[in-house]
């Protein structure tokens, strides 16, 4: 026999939710920066990882303008994960490893794209895509929608694409040339603007290496090793590209959430993160590493 629920019955969820104060959380979620190529023919640079922000007056990547912050309940946990830097390639043949996501709730933003390498010359989809490799006429791979733009293309001659960052396409490789990594967003949702997700500048021949900006690392030149660099830990930058060497790795992701100062956040086992003291109206936590939940009281 079936029961029906009576007009007046409300259940304990119901009763819990209507005196439960909502919070409106805004949001910065930066994934991890994919892995530069390896350079027996030089390799191309790492895409930044995605990025997501919700801050007003503030953008997303690939162009978009800022997404709508968060409504949260407390005493209700909500999944934190800080995507990885993926690691650069070191055996050329594939490409770099691409980062890992980075999640807060429903919010995901997806992992930067590897870069090209010599038996693989084409970067990898991703936040941010990877650049080519030198060695062929490659492409850059293609960046996420709201995210991320495209790594830069690569060609025969020794030219490799720099990878793309959250808000630039990587630029593609000139005449024995590395190209730049594309640029990043900055953000001030900590108080302070701070640029992250860019992409990793490609390695060169006997040209000059590309740069990386926002957290982007350097590739570096053939007989120069010591420019190659990883991207930059919690700005999801890309790593550079390598010349006749193994690429860079990518730099970590970060997410960092702001609200009122009314509240305290709970920062869980399994995730690495601090809650700063009350400054104009708001608290900030950035979380820098790990898995787990956060919640609010």
């Amino acid at each position: 026999m079936s029961r029906t629920r009576d007009a007046g019955y409300v259940s304990a969820y119901e009763v819990q939710a209507a005196y439960l104060p909502s919070i409106t959380v805004d949001y910065l979620v930066v994934a991890g920066g994919g892995g530069g190529g390896f350079g027996g023919s030089q390799g191309g640079g790492g895409g930044a990882g995605g990025y997501r922000c919700s801050v007003s007056g503030e953008s997303s990547g690939g162009g978009a303008s800022n997404e709508s912050s968060l409504s949260v309940m407390t005493i209700t946990s909500y999944t934190v994960t800080v995507g990885g830097g993926g690691a650069g390639d070191s055996t050329s043949g594939g490409t770099g490893t691409n980062g890992s996501d980075s999640v807060f709730s429903t919010i995901t933003s997806t992992g930067g794209g590897g870069g090209g390498s010599s038996n693989n010359g084409n970067g990898a989809n991703g936040g941010s895509g990877g650049g080519g490799s030198a060695g062929g006429n490659t492409t850059g791979g293609a960046g996420t929608t709201n995210q991320g733009r495209a790594g830069g293309n690569g060609a025969n001659g020794g030219a490799t694409g720099g990878g793309g960052g959250a808000s630039a396409v990587g630029a593609n490789g000139g005449a024995a040339s590395g190209g730049n990594g594309g640029a990043g967003v900055s953000s001030s949702i900590t108080g302070t603007s701070v640029g992250r997700a860019g992409g990793g500048g490609g390695g060169a021949f006997t040209g000059s290496f590309g740069t990386g900006t926002d957290g982007g690392g350097n590739g570096n030149k053939d007989g120069a090793p010591s420019t190659l660099t990883a991207g930059a830990t919690n700005k999801g930058g890309g790593g550079g590209g390598g010349a006749q060497q193994g690429g860079a790795n990518g730099g970590s992701g970060v997410v960092i959430l702001r609200y009122s100062d009314t509240f305290t956040i709970t920062i869980g086992a399994g995730l690495t993160g601090t809650e700063s003291a009350a400054s104009g109206g708001y608290k900030r936590a950035t979380i820098t590493a790990g898995t787990g939940t956060v919640s609010w009281s």
